[in-house]
């Protein structure tokens, strides 16, 4: 099972607010997940993103691969490098 670490897309219509989950691959977008691990606001200015380190840091060691724009979320947080 390749499990990601990705955005599932909350909130209203041209206003999203995104939740960082950790997910099978092969499940849909906003589908079911293993554990949520961290929010991501893109309205607000600057953007506010907020995650649980530990978690975060666990599943990276575990073999989670973040897509792309969670790997720039978790390099901008320090978390990963």
């Amino acid at each position: 099972m390749a499990v990601k670490i990705r955005l599932r897309r909350m909130g209203k219509k041209k206003a999203p607010f995104y939740r960082v989950v950790v997910a099978d691959s092969r499940s849909p977008r906003d589908g079911k997940f293993i554990e949520e691990i961290g929010t991501y606001d893109p309205n607000q200015d600057p953007s506010v993103f907020k995650f649980d380190e530990e978690s975060a840091k666990k599943w990276l060691a575990n073999g989670a691969k973040p897509t792309e724009t969670v790997g720039k979320l978790l390099k901008e947080a320090g978390i990963m490098e």
